[in-house]
């Protein structure tokens, strides 16, 4: 029976901060993928979803087996992000699994919609998450409302 896990984390991670999230992320995935986790679920953001992508696109070289599958918002997601965001969000996309867009277009549900999407597609929820406010705190609270296992990273 295949496992998976959704991250949610800020979208700004301060610089000083960000090797550190990085390692105890790594440390988590691997657990997980030696716990049975095949399948890791991120929201194409920028900041940890971003992180969090990049991580397991490195871990597959050691363990093939291991997906990565987007939930993203929208197909214009990158509308206002910064050339190296997009650049970036690309080069992700194209290596991905697979990519599940949960709205053709930008609407002030979507961001809601993907994040939930992305709990009730996992068993385990890896959450970078610092403030009782945001998407990120929602998200979180609608994990363990769903009884998920939430990892925190602090």
């Amino acid at each position: 029976m295949n496992k998976s896990c959704c991250f949610t984390g800020h979208r700004n991670i301060p610089f000083n901060e960000d090797a550190r999230i990085r390692e105890k992320t790594g440390d988590e995935i691997v657990k997980l993928i030696e716990a049975g986790v095949d399948t890791f679920i991120t929201g194409g953001a920028q900041g940890y979803d971003t992180l969090c992508a990049q991580l397991v696109l490195c871990f597959k070289s050691a363990y093939p087996h291991i997906r990565l599958h987007l939930a993203l918002p929208c197909e214009n997601q990158t509308k206002d992000w910064p050339r190296e965001g997009i650049r970036l969000y690309q080069d992700i996309l194209a290596r991905a699994d697979k990519a599940t867009y949960v709205s053709k277009a930008y609407d002030s549900g979507c961001m809601h919609k993907r994040n939930r999407f992305l709990v009730d597609s996992a068993d385990f929820v890896i959450a970078y998450c610092t403030k009782q406010a945001g998407g990120s705190y929602y998200t979180v609270k609608y994990a363990e409302s769903k009884g998920k296992t939430v990892i925190r990273i602090s």
